[in-house]
């Protein structure tokens, strides 16, 4: 079994600038079927977004996407990440702390991947539900 987070999480993350179209972070996860994305500046992380920022912060706000940016969207002020050595008993505990599903996985400042609860509960030794929907293909 899995005892860092290195061993269970998803390498080299999707990211994005933080003066990238709203636009054009939504078209990255639609044509990579992914729901959240780590956010840059000059190569440093700075946050993360997801596809319900983009409809809570963005859409139902009435922002533009082809103007603004993800600047305006992403979560970062309370930007939580993890270092790939930590346990994934301890990535596990920090998302129900800050009840977050993902966590960027950061080494120097740079993103090397990103862990979500769906692969730690792939990796656990409970086969319940939430692995089986972690383990599924994407139903879109």
């Amino acid at each position: 079994m899995p005892t860092i987070v290195r061993e269970v999480m998803t390498r080299n993350p999707r990211q994005v600038s933080v003066d990238e179209p709203i636009v054009a972070v939504a078209r990255v996860m639609r044509d990579e079927q992914i729901g959240a994305v780590i956010v840059t500046d000059a190569d440093q992380v700075r946050g993360m977004v997801t596809d319900r920022d983009l409809v809570v912060r963005a859409i139902a706000e009435g922002l533009d996407p082809r103007v603004e940016t993800v600047d305006t969207v992403y979560s970062g002020s309370d930007l939580v990440a993890i270092d790939p050595n930590t346990p994934v008993d301890e990535a596990a505990q920090l998302m129900r702390e800050h009840a977050v599903r993902r966590l960027p996985v950061v080494e120097q400042g740079k993103a090397v991947g990103v862990v979500s609860l769906g692969d730690l509960a792939i990796q656990g030794e409970d086969e319940g539900a939430l692995a089986d929907i972690s383990a599924a293909d994407p139903n879109n």
